[in-house]
């Protein structure tokens, strides 16, 4: 038995996220609903190695959600080599999805388990004018951002602190606890980037933080705002969820 790790590379605007859909109707007769990333490579997986795969995961992402750097891994029997195994993979899958790298691993190495932090970023297309080409792949927010003023805001997420503000309303983790490491906010040109590493992120975590970010660029919240919303924990007080359009899972530590 083999354990196979795989680095994961792709653009989610057709898939409904990562996560393979348990109940998602196959009846010809309805509109077509979208695959998932996970069940795409797992098809792909069962034409190459005739084995049926079930691939573990770092962390789901949502639909319409990016990855340059996702990692999963699998069991197998096979004794395929790494690289005939990556170029039979990228032969048969869309070209949406692209598997950056194929590495043999230890059996108890666990994609998620064994992660030790992730870093996400978030692309805005801050412009007058919205761009066809980048619809799917960055944020269109038209207005003015003052980035100095998000700078010096976020520094208060940086470190331990418990982020129930920023985690969605209907998210269900136990522990909201989690230790940001390091938040960065570019610009180049038209472009603007926020990333953020931490140890763990709460669903949507990073999409509220962006959201909140961008009020706060556009003075929509008052200085001293940001660091109000983490002490109350209340997600009510928090800027909207920014598009997923925008987002990158861009690495997975180990």
């Amino acid at each position: 038995m083999r354990n196979i790790k795989l680095t994961i590379e792709y653009e989610g605007t057709h898939y409904a996220g990562w996560q393979k859909q348990k109940h998602r109707c196959h009846n010809k007769l309805l509109p077509h609903q979208p695959t998932t990333i996970q069940e795409t490579i797992e098809n792909a997986l069962h034409k190459i190695l005739r084995e049926k795969i079930r691939l573990i995961v770092s962390g789901r992402t949502d639909a319409g959600v990016h990855a340059l750097g996702q990692v999963a891994n699998f069991k197998t029997k096979s004794a395929i080599t790494e690289e005939k195994l990556k170029r039979a993979l990228n032969g048969l899958l869309p070209c949406d999805i692209s598997i950056v790298n194929v590495e043999q691993v230890g059996l108890d190495f666990h994609s998620r388990f064994d992660a030790r932090a992730k870093i996400y970023r978030y692309a805005i297309f801050n412009q007058s004018h919205r761009s066809a080409l980048l619809r799917d792949r960055a944020y269109f927010y038209r207005y003015p951002l003052d980035i100095g003023l998000m700078r010096r805001e976020s520094k208060c997420l940086l470190g331990r602190h418990d982020f129930k503000g920023f985690q969605a309303s209907a998210g269900k983790e136990r522990n909201s606890i989690k230790t940001i490491r390091k938040i960065n906010i570019m610009k180049d040109n038209d472009f603007m980037h926020i990333e953020i590493e931490a140890d763990g992120f709460l669903y949507n975590m990073v999409r509220n933080i962006v959201g909140t970010l961008i009020e706060i660029g556009r003075f929509k919240f008052a200085k001293g705002s940001l660091k109000k919303i983490l002490l109350a924990k209340d997600r009510k007080m928090a800027g909207p969820t920014a598009p997923a359009c925008g987002l990158y899972l861009v690495k997975v530590k180990y």
